[in-house]
C-alpha cells in the first residue's frame, strides 16, 4: 500500500465522552440546536445567533468573532461540526450513542499543526469542563 503525500500526516487525537442519564434522542435534539451551545459549552463559546447563511451560526468564542457549522444526522446519532475563529479552525467528529437507558456523547480532537503539544493538553482539559456543564444541564431537566 502506498501513501499519499499529499496528505496531511496522522495527527494526534483525544475523544472525550460523557454519560448522560437522559434518553438519546432528547440528548441529541438539544446538541442539534446550536443555540444551545452557549449553555454548555462555556469555556470556548460566549454566544451564538442565527446567521444569514443557514449553513452556519454567528458566534462570539473566547477568541473574538467566530462560526460553527453543525452536520446532524439524527437517525445515526451524528453531531459533526466545524468550530472556526481566530485561533483555530476544529472539524469534530461528535456523536450520540446509547448507553442503557440513558446516552453517551462523544467528541473526537484531532491536534492542529499550529498548536503545541502543552497547548493542545490545555484546550482538551476544559472540554472536560464543558461535559460536565451538559451532564448536570440535561440531568437536571433545565434544557
Amino acid at each position: 500500500m502506498t501513501q499519499d503525500a499529499t496528505l496531511a500526516p496522522i495527527a494526534r487525537s483525544v475523544t472525550k465522552s460523557v454519560g448522560i442519564d437522559l434518553k438519546p434522542p432528547d440528548v441529541f435534539e438539544y446538541l442539534a440546536d446550536g443555540t444551545n451551545w452557549p449553555q454548555w459549552a462555556i469555556v470556548n463559546i460566549k454566544s451564538i445567533t442565527k446567521s444569514t447563511n443557514s449553513a452556519w451560526l454567528n458566534m462570539v468564542s473566547i477568541n473574538g468573532p467566530g462560526r460553527l457549522r453543525i452536520r446532524s444526522d439524527a437517525r445515526s446519532g451524528i453531531l459533526d461540526h466545524d468550530f472556526e475563529d481566530s485561533q483555530a479552525n476544529w472539524t469534530v467528529p461528535a456523536r450520540v450513542v446509547a448507553n442503557g437507558r440513558g446516552a453517551e456523547f462523544m467528541m473526537t480532537f484531532f491536534q492542529p499543526n499550529s498548536f503545541t503539544d502543552a497547548f493542545f493538553d490545555e484546550q482538551i482539559k476544559l472540554v472536560d469542563v464543558e461535559l460536565a456543564t451538559l451532564k448536570k444541564i440535561l440531568e437536571s431537566g433545565f434544557h
